[in-house]
């Protein structure tokens, strides 16, 4: 929480339901902190977090003491957060992207082929620049991607006048065209990414397990849940095998002073474990 920006996103979780037997849905969100494609060298990380609903009240109180930049999906629990100026929206070109995608796998059309083809063309620039330091980032978007934003917008504007009000291209322009100080700004801050893919990627994990184990057996458990996808997805961020790394914390933890429980924390154990490794 003291990153200058969080990728955030929920998924839901089936909880059994106290007393008759059936399942109820629960959520679980996930924040990441990962500044490695910025050039930062500052650890990633992430934290899940469970709630017995998907009220908005949630993320206010998961971000009750965060700064900065929030890069999220359209989700309305998140938008009374940009109110007030301490958190601003980032918003996600693999969402915009995937309005146009899902048409153009049923119905494809010069319109939404184009739309994608300028949306990859400023994919291909944020290949390219990757890893690079934040400033050096910002001059490439500024001096290559602006123009083709703003020819993009442009482009928008125009096409959503010719094609049908109610069509499914016009819709997935529109979402676009009301999001679009909030799906830019990345031109204009290079420690921005341009799209959301940090945290959907964090919750893959989440839909493998529910394959897996099914339900949550209760609202407790579904907190149990989150704080290990909290270690096993910081452990994967970091380079860790993630069994390798709770073997290890385990063995460990019973004679490890509380006192220096950070030292437990995967950041902390990269090093270590990579000599567990070389002597194996």
């Amino acid at each position: 929480m003291a990153a200058q920006k969080l990728h955030a996103d929920d998924t839901p979780v089936p909880v059994l339901a106290p007393g008759n037997g059936k399942t109820k849905t629960g959520r679980l969100w996930t924040y990441v902190r990962d500044d490695r494609p910025a050039g930062d060298p500052t650890p990633p990380a992430v934290w899940f977090a469970h709630s017995e609903d998907r009220k908005g009240e949630h993320p206010r109180q998961h971000l009750k003491n965060f700064t900065g930049a929030l890069q999220a999906d359209a989700y309305a629990g998140f938008h009374h957060l940009y109110g007030t100026g301490r958190i601003y929206e980032v918003a996600c070109w693999a969402h915009a992207r995937r309005k146009f995608y899902e048409i153009h796998a049923i119905h494809p059309s010069p319109t939404t082929s184009e739309a994608l083809a300028k949306i990859a063309a400023l994919y291909a620039i944020e290949d390219e620049i990757r890893g690079k330091p934040a400033e050096c980032r910002r001059e490439v978007r500024q001096s290559r991607a602006k123009p083709l934003i703003d020819e993009l917008h442009n482009w928008m504007e125009k096409t959503v006048r010719k094609l049908a009000p109610k069509s499914e291209a016009a819709a997935a322009i529109r979402y676009s065209l009301s999001r679009w100080r909030a799906l830019t700004r990345y031109i204009d801050d290079g420690r921005l990414e341009m799209d959301n893919n940090n945290a959907e990627r964090a919750l893959r994990v989440v839909a493998l397990g529910r394959k897996n184990y099914l339900f949550a057996g209760s609202d407790t458990g579904g907190e149990r849940a989150a704080a290990i996808y909290s270690l096993i997805g910081s452990a994967k961020l970091n380079g860790l095998d993630p069994e390798h790394y709770l073997r290890n914390v385990l063995a460990r933890i019973p004679e490890h002073p509380i006192s220096r429980i950070a030292d437990l924390l995967p950041w902390n154990m990269t090093t270590v474990q990579s000599h567990t490794s070389q002597a194996a």
